[in-house]
């Protein structure tokens, strides 16, 4: 596979560490690989926000904190004032967790109040903004809900899971957010995905970030493709 080919294929991972106990060594070595790899972004707990800012300083890696992780259960405020906060300490993308209690609760009008409210937290700052919808407890019907919403109001991408679930993303999920949205919105798969096979099965699904900490094993793994 060709150096570009292969820095593509970088450029469409967010290198994830969200660990509880992920120490400041454990955040210098995530953004030490994603400077070697040259990742799109390194994907963190919004704690780490300042540390990994300062590692990934006059670098183009995106620092993308995650709010109201993993569990989104959270008030818009709370989530609001997260994200604020994040963007200060140099988060340059946000992933959010919606709010699944109201998803369940058939409460669509504050999913979408919620979403069109951290959208334009994000893009006031003109910092991207992905939306988790957590599929593994949802049903394919909450998943096309999800979407359409999406759809209108327009964040960067929908993505598929946390990784802190009961199941990650699928192809066919993927497939279903990809088809819901078109154009209009991105889709990013994370959760579960850790060989160059699961890598390329999303993309070929409609994935265009994939959200892992295997990147450096499927990025060598791609390396020894033909």
């Amino acid at each position: 596979m060709s150096p570009e080919k292969l820095d593509h294929y970088a450029q469409m991972i967010d290198h994830t560490n969200l660990h509880a106990d992920a120490s400041a060594a454990a955040m210098k070595k995530l953004c030490a690989e994603a400077k070697q790899y040259h990742f799109k972004m390194v994907a963190i707990n919004q704690v780490q926000t300042e540390r990994c800012a300062q590692y990934l300083a006059n670098t183009d890696i995106d620092v993308g904190a995650a709010i109201s992780f993993p569990l989104g259960q959270t008030t818009i405020a709370t989530k609001l004032f997260e994200t604020r906060e994040a963007i200060t300490n140099g988060a340059t993308e946000i992933d959010y967790v919606l709010n699944l209690t109201e998803v369940k609760n058939g409460n669509y009008p504050y999913i979408k109040s919620e979403m069109t409210q951290m959208v334009a937290c994000c893009h006031q700052q003109q910092i991207p903004c992905k939306v988790i919808f957590e599929n593994c407890y949802l049903t394919k019907d909450e998943i096309r809900q999800l979407a359409l919403i999406a759809k209108t109001v327009q964040p960067d991408f929908i993505k598929t899971s946390t990784g802190f679930g009961t199941g990650g993303a699928t192809v066919a999920d993927v497939q279903l957010m990809k088809q819901t949205v078109g154009d209009q919105v991105k889709v990013k798969a994370a959760g579960g995905i850790r060989s160059a096979e699961d890598f390329l099965a999303m993309i070929a699904a409609g994935a265009e970030r994939i959200g892992t900490s295997a990147g450096v094993k499927i990025i060598e793994a791609l390396k020894q493709q033909v």
